[in-house]
């Protein structure tokens, strides 16, 4: 459903039970700020998408690059609103709705506009639809990418490229296979990733040849509750020779009792060690609380 944003429909879209908005724009030139086309695709609770597309005029040349890519010239934009006259009538409704970008382009654009104006950016919370594939899709990576080319044909998506309206709604489409692919919402696929805890440097240490586990080889692995290096002597004390990783020669890993007692991923070592001791290695896995128990023993 196509149709330019009147007053009166601003006001009815405002109102209207929406999920989120994409939104696409067109350039004018290299410029970030040289806005010539917005296009909208309003994703409702039920699951329709409405599409408007607005014609602004940039007030600015068009080079022959972006008149190429996307059709928009000098003459397409003639009488149509400049960029401050669209964002009134917008404004209202983007700031009281969640918007999905397709990579970070039009954001930018937009802050550049208002920077250009001297008027005030949007204050709304802008969402990309390139990371929100990435999780549905992650076969994608490095086998044509998560661009709205590639998920064009990936997805069997039909729209036309470099139309602001036409690929404001294929980001829409995007994000709701996305939630039907994933079974989570948009606002949780868009999420950053977390990322893996960094834990303390190791200290590599022999153990002392009197103690009673002279002989065993040990890595520590995860968060401690004490510092690797108090620990590492700790272990030293009692024989044990500590290790920084994990070899064919460690017989003990010392998990931190944090990573067992979370939801905390697995480390690399904690996972590996799991691996090794399913092959028949002899190694074992225990936790801080183990370790420290065992050394109190002597």
């Amino acid at each position: 459903m196509t149709s330019p944003l009147s007053p009166s429909q601003n006001a009815t879209a405002h109102n209207a039970s929406l999920r989120f908005i994409a939104v696409d724009v067109e350039t004018a030139n290299s410029q970030h700020g040289s806005i010539c086309q917005i296009g909208l695709a309003l994703a409702a609770s039920d699951g329709t998408i409405t599409t408007k597309g607005l014609l602004i005029d940039p007030e600015q040349p068009f080079s022959s690059f972006n008149i190429n890519l996307h059709g928009i010239g000098p003459k397409t934009v003639g009488g149509a609103a400049t960029f401050p006259e669209a964002l009134e009538r917008l404004r209202p409704l983007l700031e009281q709705n969640i918007l999905i970008q397709h990579s970070s382009f039009d954001k930018k654009a937009f802050d550049a506009a208002c920077a250009r104006y001297g008027i005030a950016p949007l204050a709304s919370q802008w969402l990309d639809s390139v990371q929100i594939a990435r999780k549905a899709w992650p076969e994608l990576k490095g086998n044509g990418g998560h661009g709205l080319a590639s998920l064009k044909s990936y997805l069997g998506l039909v729209f036309k490229h470099h139309d602001a309206e036409e690929d404001a709604r294929a980001a829409a489409e995007v994000t709701l296979l996305a939630e039907t692919a994933t079974g989570s919402a948009f606002t949780e696929l868009a999420a950053p990733r977390k990322k893996a805890p960094r834990f303390e440097a190791s200290l590599a240490i022999a153990g002392n040849p009197n103690g009673p586990f002279y002989g065993e080889i040990a890595c520590f692995s995860g968060t401690l509750a004490v510092s690797r290096v108090e620990a590492a002597k700790s272990a030293a004390g009692v024989g044990i020779t500590v290790k920084t990783s994990l070899t064919q020669k460690t017989t003990l890993l010392i998990v931190g009792a944090q990573a067992l007692e979370t939801d905390q991923p697995q480390s690399t070592k904690h996972k590996r060690a799991e691996e090794m001791a399913r092959a028949g290695h002899s190694i074992k896995i225990i936790t801080e609380h183990e370790f420290h128990a065992l050394i109190q023993t002597c």
